[in-house]
């Protein structure tokens, strides 16, 4: 007859004896190859452990998100810091620009006034010229 292989460990159903509160069959085995009730007190401790340790891990993805998402905060309030900023240096160069066009326009009003007025004094110089060619009657 060929050698029965080892039991896994930790049992595959080491925790069903504290759920049910009922003696599986597979308790006295395990109590006989554990050691009697310090097997017993191995197998509560090995089902703690494999019920905590889903939850242990839940926690540390959690954890590790957070954490993901801490950085991507501090990244984002960064970057918005730095939007707000180069926000602000394009409101002043727009504002630069409006008040260079609005110079512009000024001097443009200015050149048409300075215009208007050199014709005005052109005009009376003219009359005033043709006024002494003229032979006196």
């Amino acid at each position: 007859m060929a050698p029965q292989p080892l039991d896994p460990w930790p049992p595959p159903n080491a925790c069903t004896a504290f759920d049910s509160g009922r003696k599986p069959e597979h308790q006295t085995r395990d109590r006989r190859r554990l050691g009697g009730p310090k097997g017993l007190f191995l197998s509560w401790i090995v089902c703690s452990f494999t019920r905590r340790k889903p939850t242990q891990t839940r926690v540390a993805q959690a954890y590790v998100n957070q954490r993901k998402l801490d950085n991507e905060v501090k990244t984002l309030q960064i970057q918005a810091a730095q939007f707000a900023k180069q926000t602000q240096q394009w409101l002043g160069m727009v504002d630069s620009f409006n008040q260079a066009l609005k110079e512009i326009g000024d001097v443009e009003n200015w050149a048409r006034s300075i215009e208007m007025d050199m014709r005005t004094i052109a005009t009376a110089l003219e009359y005033v010229y043709k006024g002494q060619l003229q032979p006196a009657t």
